[in-house]
């Protein structure tokens, strides 16, 4: 299956750098380009992709609020020159399946847009320690309603919750609790619906966020 990818940055140069590594795929083709967030939000009504690569700072509307009204139907992959903190929150809470940095590099974008047209998710390997450690020492007082469905997870979907929280991969985690790949995606399906969250980047911030990686299953 062909993943059908909108890409969206104001700079001309990196949309045509993007599009020539994303084209150069054999299962990626990128149906539209945008120079803004109204253009690329239209594009993405319009075309309906798989995937949304959005820069954060653009002309008219910013890479986040698109990813706000577009991540409910698209999968979004987030990805700018800039990692600070709020801006990585930001995407997280905007339904974002990926962030990386431009400076990333083609291997990691592919493997993003792939991860988001799954329904996994990818960060940036610079961002992700810091991002969820920094999430989970931040938010010490648990909300009571995430303590409730934290509860609620079986010790199965806490092995789960923990490998995908320290950026383990649906493969590496069946390879790791020795279970099928498909088995893997039933947990993390139950655990979003369980957490009430709807992507694997919001069930690692929970993870971290409740203090389960303070001292994960071993």
């Amino acid at each position: 299956m062909t993943i059908r990818v909108v890409l969206a940055d104001d700079q001309e140069m990196v949309r045509i750098g993007f599009a020539m590594i994303l084209s150069g795929a054999d299962d990626i083709e990128v149906v539209d380009q945008a120079a803004d967030g109204v253009e690329a939000v239209a594009a993405i009504r319009r075309h309906r992709p798989d995937v949304a690569l959005l820069d954060i700072r653009m002309p008219r509307l910013d890479g986040l609020e698109v990813c706000r009204q577009v991540s409910g139907d698209t999968a979004v992959v987030i990805v700018t020159t800039f990692g600070e903190d709020e801006y990585v929150d930001a995407a997280i809470a905007g339904g974002a399946s990926g962030f990386l940095l431009k400076d990333a590099g083609a291997e990691l974008l592919l493997a993003a847009v792939r991860a988001a047209a799954s329904g996994d998710a990818l960060i940036s390997p610079q961002l992700t320690t810091s991002l969820l450690a920094r999430t989970g020492a931040r938010a010490r007082s648990v909300p009571a309603e995430l303590t409730d469905r934290i509860a609620t997870l079986s010790e199965r979907e806490r092995e789960v919750v923990c490998a995908l929280a320290a950026g383990a991969s649906n493969a590496r985690i069946a390879e790791t609790l020795f279970v099928s790949l498909s088995t893997v995606k039933t947990h993390v399906a139950a655990i979003s619906r369980k957490l009430g969250v709807d992507n694997r980047v919001a069930i690692a911030a929970a993870a971290w966020r409740a203090g389960l990686m303070d001292d994960p299953p071993r």
